[in-house]
């Protein structure tokens, strides 16, 4: 009994090994199943996006004159689009050069027609920067399987 348990796990690694080898050929000989592996691969790792967070900064020679000008309709233009549940988030930068939004969009362009089209985007009076976001990847470790 010993005996053939000697010989039997070598044989079964060989086929296993034998076996992963055939699907790996296959996959690299069939481009279509290479293709979908390496989509599905790609959609796994890739984040999924629930917000686009924009970080916005007074351009560099813009006074605050010019800002505050354009302050009561940017203000009013912004409370809009977070009543109409376009912001979900918004707070002013500790270092006083602008301000952070957290935009319901899952489009970075949607998220740039959105800022163009305050105030001070129209005005060319500040950069946006603009960030795609999602759930922390890393949590996904936790639903695969062992």
């Amino acid at each position: 009994m010993i005996a053939e348990t000697r010989t039997v796990k070598p044989l079964r690694n060989v086929v296993f090994a034998l076996t992963l080898t055939l699907i790996g050929a296959t996959t690299m000989t069939n481009p279509s199943v290479a293709q979908a592996q390496t989509q599905a691969q790609a959609q796994a790792l890739s984040p999924t996006t629930t917000g686009v967070m924009v970080i916005v900064t007074v351009k560099a020679g813009v006074t605050r004159e010019q800002i505050m000008a354009v302050m009561p309709a940017e203000v009013r233009e912004t409370l809009q689009l977070y009543l109409n549940g376009k912001i979900r988030e918004w707070y002013s930068r500790g270092d006083g050069r602008g301000a952070v939004f957290l935009l319901d969009t899952r489009d970075v362009a949607e998220a740039h027609a959105i800022m163009d089209g305050l105030p001070l985007g129209k005005q060319n009076l500040v950069d946006d920067e603009f960030i795609p976001v999602g759930p922390l990847m890393a949590l996904r470790m936790l639903t695969a399987k062992p």
